[in-house]
């Protein structure tokens, strides 16, 4: 009898293709960002009226940082990846093919754009919706571990994962399971954001954390990936890209504290 030492997920049970109605044919990936982006909207509405804030600016907020952050996402895939974008340009209309830190930064800026428009505090809302971003991540690293994707390097550990037949990550090998190491990551940011939010912080702290939180966590994780991401010198992209969101949310996150003391100081 052949002792099993992985998981092993045989072509269509890595559970991409969940079932069909008709022409339509419902895939995991976009199920369970589906099902994370509910849960995050959700979360939000439930928050912003224990923080006294305008829930439906809130869902406004949502809903625009997330088509324009799908777009930001997109957009840094392709530039990563600029040579198969000039082979197919088609590729930028793919369900498939994106880079989280081009949707943050697509996110962030309509959502201050946003704000001004509706002529709101951006970092009210900023930390309102950041655990609703982590806990909508969390659910989409699931998707990326039923569709394949975003897999890790070989290994022999009893936790490897052996796919057959995957369209991305290489087949009858273990793999360590990066997506789910990630989607635990987002999660347990989620839960931390929450509990720290149940006190009341100086504005832009929460979601401050979330970036530095996010950073170091995508920073370390990358070492343990190996699908293509893009390079810069010895860093994956998204390393070096989390050395730069780290230090900005070092600095949001002491700049209360910074202000505060100059203030304190002139007096």
């Amino acid at each position: 009898m052949k002792n099993k030492t992985s998981f092993e997920l045989q072509g269509d049970t890595m559970y991409n293709k969940l079932f069909s109605v008709g022409p339509v044919t419902i895939y995991g990936y976009g199920l369970m960002i589906g099902i994370g982006v509910m849960c995050g909207f959700l979360i939000a509405s439930r928050r912003a009226k224990s923080h006294h804030l305008d829930p439906e600016i809130a869902l406004g907020m949502g809903i625009i940082s997330l088509v324009f952050g799908m777009i930001g996402a997109k957009l840094l895939y392709c530039l990563i990846d600029l040579k198969a974008f000039l082979a197919d340009p088609a590729i930028i209309l793919s369900s498939e093919g994106f880079v989280v830190y081009g949707g943050i930064i697509g996110g962030v800026l309509c959502g201050m754009l946003y704000s001004k428009i509706k002529k709101v505090k951006f970092l009210q809302y900023f930390d309102l919706l950041m655990p609703s971003v982590a806990v909508a991540q969390g659910f989409g690293r699931l998707g990326c571990f039923l569709a394949g994707c975003c897999y890790g390097r070989e290994t022999d550990s009893f936790i490897g994962i052996v796919f057959h037949n995957s369209s991305y990550a290489p087949n009858g090998v273990k793999l360590l399971p990066t997506q789910l190491i990630s989607s635990a990551g987002d999660f347990a940011i989620a839960a931390i954001l929450i509990f720290y939010a149940r006190k009341t912080r100086s504005t832009g702290k929460v979601g401050a954390l979330y970036v530095i939180l996010y950073s170091i966590g995508r920073f370390f994780i990358e070492f343990f990936r190996n699908d293509y991401r893009g390079s810069f010198g010895a860093l994956s992209t998204s390393q070096a890209i989390s050395l730069f969101t780290v230090v900005i949310g070092v600095l949001l996150f002491f700049s209360g504290n910074l202000i505060a003391l100059v203030k304190k100081q002139k007096t």
